[in-house]
């Protein structure tokens, strides 16, 4: 059931489904709820689930700020206040995983369960592409010019992005890329994605405040062989206790596209611990 709910200053799309303890999923760049959309009725069998999308994206209000991880986990409190059913499980792929992992640093009492897949947490991204980091962060960073080389060429950026970071490259069908493309060609679809990673700036040194806490939840890092491997597990490692880590052999970025069937197995064994 798709629905709108005005929060924290910005209007949000979210779908919804299920019956049972909340379960919020988060997607990332270049997504939007849909990316779940396999996910949804086989977690909505035993849970409550709510796949918003995200601030800016999808058919949420594209405001001109807000995308740093900070506003963005104060979106999903109130969001998660708004459904009623504190605390929830919380559930997060890149961008969305970067969110989710701030929320449950601010916000420990609203996040029961907290699972990262295939993101790296805020501060810890390679941006230099000379030793071995990914050169798009800087382009999507700059100002104004990812919008003007892309203006007219979203669905081809959007898919070769999507196929780069695969290791299925045939897991995320053209449908879903045309889901995608349509509304990140919207006006201001690409800009709002692209300040998701301006904001990188201003997350880091938010999340550098962060560093020495615990994550008082379990917490899973799923992650892709071929995607971000095993570094999401190390960076966690020194601050949840409650660690389960999981490392996919045939999969990239996309883990729960790419191997479906044991994302959804290790996600709900997880969630039934």
């Amino acid at each position: 059931m798709s629905r709108y709910v005005r929060l924290n200053d910005v209007e949000l799309h979210y779908i919804a489904a299920g019956a049972g303890p909340l379960v919020i999923l988060l997607h990332g760049w270049p997504q939007t709820w849909y990316a779940w959309h396999a996910i949804i009725p086989r977690l909505a069998e035993r849970f409550r689930v709510i796949a918003p999308d995200l601030r800016g994206t999808g058919l949420s209000e594209r405001t001109p700020g807000g995308y740093d991880k900070r506003t963005i986990a104060e979106d999903l409190r109130a969001l998660i206040a708004h459904a009623g059913a504190s605390p929830a499980a919380v559930v997060g792929h890149d961008m969305g995983g970067k969110a989710g992992y701030v929320l449950a640093h601010l916000f420990p009492d609203a996040v029961a369960r907290l699972v990262l897949v295939d993101c790296l947490l805020p501060g810890t991204e390679n941006m230099d592409a000379l030793r071995g980091g990914a050169w798009h962060y800087g382009f999507h960073m700059a100002p104004e010019m990812p919008e003007m080389l892309t203006r007219g060429r979203e669905r081809a950026y959007i898919s070769a992005q999507i196929k780069a970071w695969s290791h299925r490259r045939d897991a995320i069908s053209e449908a879903a890329i045309d889901e995608y493309a349509r509304h990140y060609a919207a006006p201001g679809g690409m800009t709002a994605g692209f300040n998701y990673y301006r904001a990188l700036r201003d997350d880091a040194p938010f999340a550098a405040t962060l560093r020495g806490r615990k994550l008082a939840m379990p917490v899973l890092a799923i992650t892709g062989r071929f995607g971000v491997g095993n570094k999401l597990a190390d960076a966690l490692k020194g601050e949840a206790d409650r660690l389960t880590a999981v490392v996919v052999e045939d999969s990239g970025h996309f883990v729960a596209e790419e191997a479906p069937e044991t994302f959804i197995h290790e996600l709900q064994r997880f969630l039934a611990a």
